[in-house]
């Protein structure tokens, strides 16, 4: 079993940023065999894929309204991943969430949610204009 624990949510002024960690734990885990995502929901959407990472941190990918302002990275030393945001926006507020994905996934599915297997509580942005 895997635990994630997200943190560095809170409320911030637009054009402000935030830096959200993904903290993974459990008795036989290891994040480096497992790509990383972050997601959000925001009240009454769904949930939309953010960004994703691969298991040794080479290769990104972002959804298109993040490029430019979001940055995912990880290290795997410590089991966490990173999401850096910037030039945050009002439309950004959400509860934002990191989930594992298995290596065998490819390419093609790292803004699949269903392809995601565990997932942390969430954190809070909140941000106001």
């Amino acid at each position: 079993q895997v635990q994630l624990v997200e943190s560095g949510g809170g409320l911030v002024q637009a054009g402000g940023s935030l830096r959200l960690s993904c903290a993974a734990s459990g008795r036989t885990f290891t994040l480096r065999y497992y790509s990383m995502g972050w997601f959000r929901q925001a009240p009454g959407k769904e949930r939309e894929f953010i960004a994703a990472v691969t298991w040794s941190g080479g290769i990104t990918y972002y959804a298109e309204y993040t490029k430019g302002r979001f940055t995912i990275s990880r290290d795997n030393a410590k089991n966490t991943v990173y999401l850096q945001m910037n030039s945050l926006r009002p439309e950004d507020t959400a509860v934002y969430y990191c989930a594992t994905q298995p290596t065998y996934y490819s390419d093609s599915k790292r803004a699949d949610s269903s392809t995601y297997e565990s997932w942390g509580q969430g954190t809070q942005v909140t941000v106001s204009s």
